[in-house]
């Protein structure tokens, strides 16, 4: 993974008070760290800390205003030590800390997984076709185990309330554009309207990871096969409809001869032959789980446009100077057409 190392100050993370916080719970950076930026996600902010005896992942929220309820460090890392002993993959967790002094926000650490993050055309190509259509049979499985995590021997049964998830998430994400938009958007409130006329009544309630994508997950390779070795970046997690989770996973999805243009995130990815089409994984996933897709079509304009809110904050953040990394310029026209693909899916 690529980035920035410095040791003297890293924005984000104050050497002094980071390293005092570091000498009572993490012993193994010491306090001669440095520290890196890791490339990829357009959200919170993960640093490799490289210490004295060990290297560490550090994870904490975006520079500059949050929007309320956004990115909640207690809550990803309360999910990641409620899966650690399941089949799910997740990193170990290893501290957590609440206090706002110490680096300006909520954070938590966890330990390094072993394994590629892909996140641009060039490094899959670098597979083979098989290789390719194993890495997307295993991505199916993981979300299947995903939605079946026991909530109540994992302690997640109040992760979330088991009703009107919908109906939540729609006020939720009203509430957020509202407090991020930098303008007016053709087709948002006609979007708005459409998606609380055709809410379909409550479904299954599970676990959803509410950001699941190949880009999101680290990937092995023990035997020259891909597996997912963990899935990373639970900030959006709660208890939900699962359909809404593999909608928003093909929300980034763009298989061979598909468009993927409206989403500005590792576009390309996953375009090379080998890898399924969105219409195959959904099928696989049907077929894995037992589920009905009869609401696959709401959920996938729904995810659209809960994806065109999240960006509208992005390019927010990306406007005030607020951004560390690359790729925030492509932010902000992904809005309007992420809000056009979600109405064309609502007929």
């Amino acid at each position: 993974m690529s980035g920035r190392a410095d040791r003297d100050e890293v924005r984000g993370l104050p050497r002094a008070s980071f390293t005092a916080w570091a000498g009572r719970a993490l012993p193994q950076v010491g306090t001669d760290w440095s520290a890196e930026v890791i490339s990829g996600g357009l959200s919170n902010l993960t640093y490799r800390i490289r210490g004295e005896h060990g290297t560490v992942i550090v994870r904490r929220p975006p520079l500059g205003k949050l929007l309320p309820s956004a990115h909640d460090m207690g809550r990803e890392h309360r999910v990641l030590s409620a899966l650690g002993p399941t089949d799910v993959p997740v990193p170990q967790v290893l501290a957590m800390c609440q206090d706002p002094d110490v680096v300006g926000a909520p954070f938590y650490a966890m330990a390094e997984v072993d394994g590629v993050v892909y996140r641009d055309a060039e490094q899959t190509t670098q597979l083979s076709r098989e290789q390719r259509a194993a890495l997307a049979e295993d991505l199916v499985d993981v979300l299947a185990r995903i939605h079946r995590v026991d909530l109540d021997a994992t302690g997640l049964r109040d992760f979330g309330r088991a009703d009107g998830y919908v109906e939540r998430q729609l006020r939720r994400w009203t509430a957020q554009w509202e407090a991020s938009r930098t303008r007016d958007v053709d087709g948002m409130p006609q979007l708005l309207d459409a998606l609380a006329r055709q809410r379909p009544a409550d479904g299954e309630t599970t676990l959803v990871h509410g950001d699941y994508r190949l880009d999101n997950t680290l990937v092995a390779q023990p035997h020259g096969i891909p597996v997912v070795a963990a899935v990373v970046d639970w900030e959006l997690s709660t208890l939900g409809d699962p359909l809404a989770d593999l909608a928003m996973w093909l929300t980034y999805w763009s298989g061979p001869g598909e468009d993927g243009s409206a989403v500005p995130v590792a576009p390309g990815l996953t375009a090379q032959d080998g890898f399924p089409t969105g219409e195959e994984i959904a099928h696989r996933y049907a077929a894995r789980t037992g589920r009905d897709l009869a609401h696959l079509a709401f959920y996938r304009a729904f995810t659209d446009w809960r994806l065109a809110v999240i960006l509208e904050g992005v390019h927010a953040r990306y406007l005030a100077g607020k951004s560390m990394g690359e790729g925030y310029d492509r932010v902000g026209p992904a809005v309007p057409l992420l809000v056009e693909r979600a109405l064309s899916r609502l007929g």
